[in-house]
């Protein structure tokens, strides 16, 4: 593995957080992994680790809400990647209101959507949700870069990560 290292260290996506609503319950996370899958229809994909409460949420949800940050929202980060769900309401601590299907959308976010769940991939360490954009919005003017991971390294996860 440390040969993939040469790649990997060299990668510096933008973080996001992924809420989730199913069952009287809200989950969300700071999440590294995911992309843009399809053009036409779009389709985009975040990938949970399989540990964390999120997940569990996830599984059973229709929905789920992905979320982009500025740089100077990382207070906003490390509470969706610090902290557990199990220990801690994250959703006591943010502006959020409900949206489309029940999901949680952070109100503070630069940019963020709703995508139906299409399909649940299994990945490793993490399952990938395939989504499809059914509602979204943002601010109009960027408070500035968005948060990458590079910005988080410090980040210590609220759950183990192997």
């Amino acid at each position: 593995m440390a040969d993939m290292d040469v790649f990997l260290d060299r990668l510096d996506p933008d973080m996001c957080v992924v809420t989730a609503a199913a069952d009287g319950e809200r989950a969300g996370c700071l999440v590294g992994f995911s992309s843009q899958c399809s053009i036409r229809p779009v389709r985009y994909v975040v990938w949970i680790s399989d540990v964390n409460r999120t997940f569990r949420v996830a599984r059973s949800a229709d929905v789920l809400a992905v979320h982009l940050l500025s740089r100077d929202q990382r207070g906003t980060a490390e509470l969706f990647g610090s902290l557990t769900g199990d220990d801690v309401d994250k959703f006591g601590r943010v502006r959020w209101r409900e949206a489309y299907g029940g999901a949680a959308v952070l109100e503070d976010a630069e940019a963020w959507f709703v995508g139906r769940v299409l399909e649940r991939t299994p990945g490793g360490d993490h399952v990938g949700f395939v989504l499809e954009p059914v509602e979204w919005g943002g601010r109009e003017r960027a408070a500035g870069p968005l948060l990458r991971l590079a910005d988080t390294r410090t980040v210590r996860p609220g759950h183990p990560v192997d």
